[in-house]
């Protein structure tokens, strides 16, 4: 860590898709600085197994509809441990700042004047999709990414700009989404994008057990259903997602013809 970095007590850290190997090098070393981890559902024992052996471990994980240790206690563990002397690493699946809740945190801690430094880690829908052979951006096939939350604090509606989001030359990437994928799937229907869409979910990518399934955007919420596919899952909906492979290369899409989809992009 260098000089200005050994002032910071609080790191909060994007421990990336799952692969320990995915970890960046800055990510890795604050891991083995660490006094304490304060970390989340995702991260997995090969990441917190980096960590010294006397560091300690504080589990703070939420899943969907259960929230055992709300985001207002966990800020309030983060000021509580920030003390000099001590490197508190706040460990997050993905990237903090992307729907990891590190803005809040760094919030709290700015507003108790604590130092703290922000170590982005690789995103799901990056790490996830590439280990299934799916691009985020492919040209004349998507020329913009959009990252959406698939569900609402409190279970709440799903109140989007469907119209918006119903952009054919969009990469679409819902996280959190496995439970509102029948209302997403239907609302951007009827805003205009195409049931023919390909659409793929993506659960634990780049982590043992990983599972893809794919389909067209009509269909995807029942293949989805049959394979079994649970929470935690990715959602990509798009032409790029046409190209998703399982592990052995093969086409994951059983029902999304991809040549017509390569045709109208403008490729054949």
């Amino acid at each position: 860590m260098s000089e200005a970095s050994e002032r910071v007590q609080v790191y909060l850290v994007g421990a990336g898709p799952g692969d320990p190997e995915l970890l960046t090098v800055k990510a890795l070393r604050a891991i083995q600085a660490a006094d304490v981890l304060v970390y989340d559902r995702l991260v997995g024992d090969d990441i917190l197994a980096l960590a010294p052996d006397g560091a300690q471990r504080i589990f703070v994980g939420k899943e969907s509809g259960r929230h055992p240790v709300p985001q207002e206690r966990i800020n309030a563990l983060l000021v509580g441990l920030a003390v000099p002397g001590r490197t508190v690493v706040r460990l997050k699946g993905g990237d903090p700042f992307v729907f990891g809740r590190g803005s809040e945190e760094a919030e709290e801690l700015r507003a108790h004047g604590i130092p703290y430094e922000v170590i982005p880690g690789i995103t799901a829908a990056s790490g996830c999709l590439a280990e299934f052979g799916v691009p985020l951006t492919h040209r004349g096939m998507a020329t913009s990414v959009r990252l959406v939350t698939g569900h609402r604090r409190a279970d709440g509606p799903l109140d989007l700009n469907w119209k918006s989001l119903a952009d054919p030359d969009t990469t679409l990437v819902f996280y959190m989404a496995l439970a509102n994928l029948p209302e997403i799937s239907e609302q951007l229907i009827e805003a205009g994008l195409s049931p023919d869409t390909p659409a793929a979910a993506v659960r634990g990518g780049t982590m043992p057990g990983q599972q893809i399934c794919a389909g067209r955007l009509a269909d995807i919420s029942r293949i989805v259903e049959q394979a079994g596919i649970a929470p935690p899952a990715l959602i990509v909906i798009g032409r790029v997602a046409a190209f998703a492979q399982d592990r052995a290369g093969r086409p994951a899409d059983i029902t999304a013809n991809f040549a017509a989809f390569v045709r109208e992009a403008g490729h054949a």
